[in-house]
């Protein structure tokens, strides 16, 4: 007998903290982040409407790498992560990726981020700028969930490919990628302190 598996959802995973100068670029990375959530009223604002936690710039503003250098850098870094997914995806591109999103998640102790998508978007992803002790997990769904049917649990020690939801718990400088049809979410932060991450989309 022999099993072929089919389907495979591929979840891209590498970290910028083997750059050289990585731990001042992150110390600038987050410095960053942070003077926004505070100069950016509208996004606050956007969090308040919405109940989000912490802050976002995803409402508010849509020009981080032209904005601050900190992000143009990151852009880079991203492009060049963003074009080895694709190759190795198979995918069939006229043209390299192109960045069409950036945005900075400050996520408060107690907070979280229901499951959702990415729409208009093929890749989609998160660099982890500060993850401090107990900070939440980033949550994959498996995407055959809602056909699964009369199809039984599984055992607590399946293979992580065989179970209903993964959780990826990433570190300062981490980089997950995954295809954007992939229903994810951030369950609730149960550090003491604030989650930093800036997430993104490739069309």
């Amino acid at each position: 007998m022999s099993l072929r598996p089919l389907f495979v959802t591929q979840v891209y995973e590498a970290s910028l903290a083997d750059t050289p100068g990585f731990d001042t670029f992150n110390v600038q990375l987050a410095e960053a982040c942070r003077v926004l959530a505070v100069e950016d009223h509208a996004g606050r604002a956007w969090c308040k409407a919405h109940g989000y936690r912490g802050y976002t710039s995803y409402g508010s503003l849509t020009d981080l790498p032209q904005r601050l250098p900190e992000f143009a850098d990151l852009k880079r870094h991203l492009d060049r992560h963003a074009v080895a997914y694709a190759r190795a995806l198979n995918f069939d591109l006229a043209r390299k990726p192109r960045l069409d999103s950036l945005w900075v998640n400050i996520l408060k102790p107690g907070g979280s981020h229901t499951g959702h998508i990415h729409p208009h978007a093929f890749l989609s992803g998160t660099v982890y700028v500060e993850v401090p002790d107990g900070a939440s997990a980033l949550k994959l769904e498996d995407p055959r969930l809602p056909m699964m049917m009369a199809r039984p649990g599984v055992h607590a020690d399946a293979p992580e490919a065989e179970r209903p939801f993964v959780y990826l718990a990433p570190r300062a400088g981490t980089v997950l990628m995954w295809e954007s049809w992939l229903r994810h979410e951030v369950p609730v932060n149960a550090a003491k302190t604030e989650r930093i991450s800036i997430s993104f989309n490739y069309a």
